[in-house]
């Protein structure tokens, strides 16, 4: 599924091909059909993101609202340029000079300003990692917030009410980065690792949204780049590299799965007797 920084660049194109202008609109998925002709005619105003979910905000004040959970994707194409692909069409917004076609998304709708307030999933989301204005001290104050404090953090890091916009991959970098075993619960943590928790926990996602996906230190990517060695090499410190030397004490990365989703950690950097 894409996590945050996945979805803000998705934003981010639908905002360079949409913003300040009125789209031809076709709504092909049943429950957007009764709203044509309240978006038809309507200048897009702003598209933003919040956690997982993406939002395009019309002049009359609707916005049509879409999570992409595991298969929904939107691709954005010259005016009348069709990709070649085997996914249901489920809505398409044609500016002048390119249109955005949304494929396989399923949870989708359009709300009025008060249900953008009260929407079930939007309304229950923690600070979002993405949000410059989301600090160390406001991650800080979540990690030591009781009704957090003995969580396992293996699923704590999944909660969109925790803090909006984590994911798989984020969660195993992030703990390993704070050199955290992944089946500490906060309050088993030093303050030292909460802090560098809280911090990688902005620093991450931001990077990884900065760099279409990397979350390994840019002296460790130029390096490894510099020797030849491929992406799948220089993205991520453990995530999905089983067996790898770690990129700190050239321990081999191991994988387990917790919270029935896999995650990768490094036994030495991580271990409880550090």
């Amino acid at each position: 599924m894409p996590e945050g920084p996945e979805i803000r660049r998705s934003t981010d194109q639908l905002a360079a091909a949409l913003v300040g202008h009125v789209p031809e609109i076709q709504l092909l998925y049943p429950a957007l059909q009764p709203y044509h002709n309240g978006l038809q005619g309507q200048k897009i105003v702003a598209v933003s993101s919040r956690s997982k979910a993406w939002l395009i905000h019309f002049e009359n004040e609707l916005t049509l609202y879409g999570h992409n959970q595991l298969y929904g994707v939107w691709m954005v194409r010259k005016s009348g340029s069709l990709p070649r692909t085997n996914r249901q069409l489920r809505l398409s917004l044609a500016g002048p000079r390119q249109w955005a076609l949304l494929y396989s998304c399923t949870d989708l709708a359009v709300l009025s300003p008060e249900q953008l307030v009260t929407h079930p999933y939007l309304s229950r989301l923690g600070p979002d990692v993405l949000d410059l204005n989301t600090d160390t001290e406001t991650v800080l104050g979540r990690l030591h917030d009781p009704r957090f404090q003995r969580r396992r953090l293996h699923a704590l890091l999944l909660d969109q009410g925790f803090l909006a916009g984590l994911g798989n991959y984020l969660r195993s970098e992030m703990l390993f980065v704070a050199h955290i075993p992944p089946d500490y619960r906060p309050m088993d943590c030093t303050e030292t690792q909460l802090q560098a928790l809280a911090e990688a926990a902005l620093d991450l996602p931001r990077r990884s949204y900065a760099t279409a996906g990397l979350t390994l230190a840019p002296e460790h990517v130029e390096r490894l780049k510099a020797a030849g060695k491929p992406r799948r090499a220089w993205r991520f410190w453990v995530f999905a590299r089983e067996g790898q030397p770690c990129h700190t004490c050239d321990t081999r990365v191991q994988k387990t799965v917790l919270g029935g989703r896999r995650l990768y950690f490094c036994p030495r950097c991580q271990s409880e007797s550090l």
